[in-house]
């Protein structure tokens, strides 16, 4: 079996490291990718792809600010560092030539696809939280836990992973594969169910 030699060039991601052809289809759909950016760019990125026309999504949490005169809200990302944008991987390159851009992350060697069930659930999270003014945590990625659906209030349809329980409360962890981070969040132990597993495969 032929050895695919290792590339330790700057791969089309943007990045540096090994570079593995990518399936097909992502040339022939269009899904969402983790773009990493520049400290403090976000919001600009955000603002350059969708004046370019791409769709793009960046998760913002209002928090209170003090300063010595006077208290403001501020939207601060809740992935610091990151911008979920929808692309075709033939139009990634004017993506990556976008100021602030860094990089699209491939884990798997290639531009690798957020789940669309992963940007549902943010979407859910976020709502939730501005809602409920519940505050997120940064969890472990790795920690095992059962997978759950919230099954109403204001967290309703976001999916996670149960992280521990307390009383009537149980804390759910929101996973980002291609980033590696997680967030988690404290609800009501009666508003989670089990996540049923996909056809043919786990539910974790």
């Amino acid at each position: 079996m032929p050895v695919r030699e290792r590339q330790d060039t700057r791969n089309a991601t943007g990045g540096w490291g090994r570079e593995v052809k990518a399936p097909p289809e992502l040339y022939d759909v269009r899904h969402w990718y983790a773009c990493r950016t520049r400290s403090r760019a976000e919001k600009t990125v955000a603002r350059l792809l969708d004046g370019a026309g791409v769709e793009c999504f960046l998760p913002l949490l209002p928090r209170e600010r003090e300063w010595s005169d006077r208290k403001k809200v501020v939207a601060f990302p809740l992935f610091p560092g990151y911008v979920f944008a929808r692309f075709l991987l033939t139009e990634q390159h004017p993506v990556l030539a976008t100021p602030g851009v860094v990089e699209v992350l491939a884990p798997n060697g290639y531009p690798t696809p957020v789940r669309e069930e992963e940007i549902q659930s943010i979407h859910r999270l976020v709502e939730g939280i501005e809602e409920t003014g519940a505050f997120p945590e940064p969890a472990d990625y790795l920690e095992p836990g059962e997978p759950v659906v919230v099954t109403s209030g204001p967290f309703c349809g976001m999916e996670g992973v149960l992280l521990e329980r307390r009383g009537g409360s149980a804390r759910v962890a929101v996973r980002i594969t291609a980033l590696r981070q997680a967030m988690s969040v404290e609800l009501k132990r009666s508003v989670l169910r089990r996540r049923p597993a996909a056809l043919g495969g786990s539910a974790a």
